[in-house]
């Protein structure tokens, strides 16, 4: 039994479905996938649903359009919950849902997970790249601190070394370089990428689920707690920084596609 198969649910720009034993939540806001509080929200949903379906053992989180996902959507900051309002919580406080979910998750990534998108990606117990895949921390190039947790769930994935260097430089990570450091769990070519990520569920899905869901919750146990608390540091760090020259320098540099010209101020 293969648990049969579910049909597609929409919850604004994010569809979820079920293949058998396999849950699939997309991305659908083509080509770049950013996130704001209500894409963050759709996922949390998915994820949740997935968890109450007993014939789900595995979840793929992907995405439409040539990116996994190029971060939040700056473009109106208050919609997109990077400012926190009275009655209404921070984008990345929202996201701490997304670590409370209990199936695997593995994360398709065949474009940029660039800022908040590689925080999204590192939510996810695996990630299965293309060579064409960029993971970058860019934040310290845009004039900020690090978001999403991401002060957690990077050096966890990659060391504490490794993190720093992403950090510091905002240096993109290719797929090869990705899979090298164990940041991507496998690689495969883009035209491939598809069904390499569902072999790799079809072996997660045929433990038997019981045992995988105990080990899962071992292995994660407090994560999502860590990711909480590291959050309101970090947020308390974001906060100033977005009020500094830097910080208005580093947005334009990238809108101007250009090194930027920082004076620490």
């Amino acid at each position: 039994d293969r648990g049969g198969s579910m049909n597609e649910t929409v919850r604004g720009d994010v569809a979820a479905w079920r293949e058998g034993w396999i849950g699939v939540v997309e991305l659908r806001r083509p080509p770049h996938n950013f996130f704001d509080n209500a894409l963050i929200a759709a996922i949390a949903e998915s994820l949740e649903a997935f968890d109450a379906d007993p014939a789900c053992r595995v979840v793929i989180l992907q995405a439409q359009g040539k990116n996994f996902c190029a971060g939040a959507d700056f473009t109106n900051r208050p919609t997109t919950g990077l400012i926190e309002e009275p009655g209404r919580k921070h984008l990345y406080k929202k996201a701490v849902r997304l670590f409370r979910s209990r199936k695997p998750l593995i994360a398709q990534v065949q474009g940029a997970a660039v800022g908040g998108g590689l925080g999204l990606a590192l939510v996810a117990d695996f990630r299965v790249a293309a060579p064409e895949a960029r993971f970058s921390a860019n934040f310290a190039r845009l004039g900020f601190h690090p978001g999403f947790g991401l002060s957690v769930t990077l050096p966890r994935v990659i060391g504490p070394q490794k993190a720093a260097l992403m950090f510091y430089t905002g240096q993109r990570v290719t797929g090869e370089e990705a899979h090298a450091w164990g940041l991507a769990d496998l690689l495969a070519p883009l035209p491939e990428l598809a069904a390499a990520t569902r072999r790799f569920a079809e072996e997660i899905a045929q433990s038997a689920p019981l045992a995988v869901l105990s080990i899962r919750e071992t292995l994660r146990r407090g994560l999502a707690e860590q990711v909480e608390a590291a959050t309101e540091r970090e947020l308390v760090e974001q906060e100033w920084q977005r009020r500094t020259a830097d910080f208005a320098e580093g947005v334009r540099a990238s809108a101007e596609r250009r090194l930027p010209r920082f004076e620490g101020r």
